[in-house]
């Protein structure tokens, strides 16, 4: 008997009984499952902004996707593995983002998030969104700037670990000795310029390499995600006096001020809630001695942002205001004089002082149950000072599932903060997440602060889709890119991580999570209720959130009609050399 075996796929096929695609039955199948993915993205918080979209925007959201798609099959391949630090490592978008910067700034989607009204920064520490090369430079052509350290900077270990500063003295810098020497005595004042062109290996550019190492989580930090989040937070916590030291001079601070203004307006963020600790002190102009407190501090940064608000450059910026923040590490006594401080410099710069927060690493820190007696004190002295300042609480950061620091959140939302700082542990909390929607909370968060922190090995697993899946409102925020490895102030490289890790987000997506950034900024003083319902009015409003919101659609229109016009249907799509 001859056997006639099948010699196409569609024989074999049709000789097994497989089914085809175009089958009646198989396309039912699909429709109803292409529902059910449909009727899953009716629960995304973005779900709202998409609805609206405008044509133009449709369109330039459609672009955007098939860019993405491009890059994805030329820009992150196998060819361009030589470039990385650590070799042998698979190229994928969404990778590590220590390994993806560089290849991220070649892109065509780099471009478009540079151009993108990104709204409001609602998370970040002041000391962290410096310009390290800009703030050198001012430093080196400042009269009497200078570096002084704990113990002589002599061995590798030293460079590697003691503690330095940068201060002010017309008087106490010593020219005689090197702090790169082994006679050098602790605390001794030496000129920055000094230090600089005598520093071992490279002079100046060297030192400049130098401190840039010691002010940030390098790439092989940054990889080392074996070692765990306590050790990264140990080199992280020491990067702040070292930056805040540096740039608490008058000079140099009200030309900081100035150009963070100016970095953040570029990259398309018109708004910005700050943090600082109060921690590193403060130095007027030609001052031997340090601040007692941070009137001038505060009083210079407010001249500053309206200086920048009143010129040309900076008409389009509205603004920026302080959350005062305690160092959650802090005793009792600590945490009520920084409360203190804060209620008199609310009641000193009431536009400036937006409202208070606790920060430091929530896993070795204070939780929010145990600084229940001083917070609701604080509520108490507020109320008799006459003042409200509320709480925007960071809350969450953490890997933990039930311990008291993962319980902070619990805290944070019955004490009524409007915003959570990185929420990272909530989507483990279905109540919590209810609660949130329905107090409409926001969610700050900050995806490459939480990869390079050792929360997530990539923004791939990031939570920050979980959260949006279940309608929860969210903004995306850098937190503190001199540190992080971002390098600007802007926000651009989280967004496009963002982008580029999760298929489900697209530019309609960024856009929600914009506007929501804009919707949740706080503008101005407003009490609970009015915080509510401001919130809930968005541009149907009469305040000044409403008024804001109308001019972020204004700006995203003209956005997406850009990438329309300069990214159409025949312009190239091959990435940029």
């Amino acid at each position: 008997m001859e056997n006639h075996s099948p010699t196409t796929h569609e024989e074999w096929e049709q000789a097994e009984g497989v089914p085809n695609l175009s089958d009646p039955f198989i396309q039912k199948y699909l429709a109803g499952r292409d529902s059910l993915v449909e009727q899953e993205k009716k629960q995304r918080s973005d779900r709202h902004f998409r609805e609206n979209l405008s044509p133009i925007a449709v369109e330039a959201c459609a672009i955007v996707d098939q860019i993405r798609f491009e890059e994805q099959q030329t820009l992150w391949t196998k060819e361009y593995e030589d470039s990385l630090v650590c070799q042998h490592v698979d190229v994928f978008p969404g990778m590590m983002f220590s390994l993806a910067k560089d290849r991220i700034e070649k892109s065509r989607l780099w471009r478009i998030m540079q151009r993108m009204p990104k709204g409001a920064l609602l998370h970040c520490h002041l000391e962290a969104m410096v310009d390290l090369d800009w703030a050198l430079e001012e430093a080196f052509s400042t009269e009497g700037v200078c570096i002084v350290a704990e113990e002589a900077l002599s061995s590798p270990e030293a460079l590697l670990k003691s503690g330095f500063s940068f201060s002010y003295s017309k008087t106490k810098a010593n020219t005689e000795v090197s702090i790169w020497s082994e006679e050098y005595a602790p605390k001794t004042y030496i000129s920055i310029t000094t230090a600089a062109d005598s520093f071992p290996d490279g002079g100046r550019k060297g030192f400049i390499e130098w401190v840039r190492s010691r002010t940030s989580i390098t790439a092989d930090e940054h990889l080392k995600h074996h070692e765990g989040p306590n050790e990264v937070w140990r080199k992280f916590v020491s990067c702040f006096p070292i930056l805040g030291s540096l740039i608490y001079y008058e000079p140099i601070y009200r030309k900081f001020v100035r150009m963070m203004c100016k970095q953040l307006l570029d990259d398309g963020v018109y708004y910005v809630d700050m943090r600082s600790a109060f921690y590193t002190p403060y130095r007027p102009l030609g001052q031997e001695e340090f601040d007692p407190d941070f009137f001038n501090m505060l009083d210079h940064m407010e001249d500053e942002i309206e200086k920048f608000k009143a010129s040309e450059e900076g008409k389009d910026f509205w603004g920026g205001r302080m959350i005062w923040t305690s160092l959650r590490a802090f005793e009792k006594r600590q945490v009520i004089e920084s409360m203190k401080q804060c209620i008199e410099m609310k009641l000193e710069f009431p536009n400036l002082i937006a409202g208070y927060d606790l920060v430091g690493q929530e896993d070795m820190g204070r939780p929010l149950s145990d600084l229940a007696p001083e917070l609701f004190w604080f509520k108490k002295k507020c109320a008799e000072a006459g003042v409200d300042i509320p709480f925007f609480f960071h809350a969450g950061e953490t890997l933990g599932d039930g311990d008291s620091v993962d319980e902070n959140l619990f805290d944070a939302i019955i004490l009524g903060t409007r915003r959570i700082g990185h929420g990272f542990s909530l989507y483990k909390h279905p109540l919590l997440i209810d609660m949130v929607k329905e107090k409409r909370i926001l969610i700050e968060s900050c995806p490459i602060s939480n990869e390079a922190l050792r929360l997530c090995g990539s923004i791939m697993s990031h939570p920050l889709p979980a959260l949006l899946a279940r309608g929860v409102p969210c903004s995306l925020c850098n937190d503190d890119p001199t540190i992080l490895g971002q390098g600007i102030s802007g926000t651009s490289h989280d967004f496009w991580q963002a982008l580029q890790g999760w298929e489900n987000l697209g530019l309609a997506g960024l856009g929600s999570l914009a506007e929501n950034s804009v919707r949740w900024a706080s503008f101005e003083d407003c009490n609970a209720k009015e915080w509510t319902q401001d919130i809930k009015d968005g541009t149907m409003g009469k305040g000044i959130r409403a008024q804001r919101l109308k001019e972020w659609i204004g700006k995203w229109e003209k956005f997406c009609a850009w990438i329309v016009d300069e990214f159409g249907i025949d312009e190239n799509l091959e990435p940029e050399e």
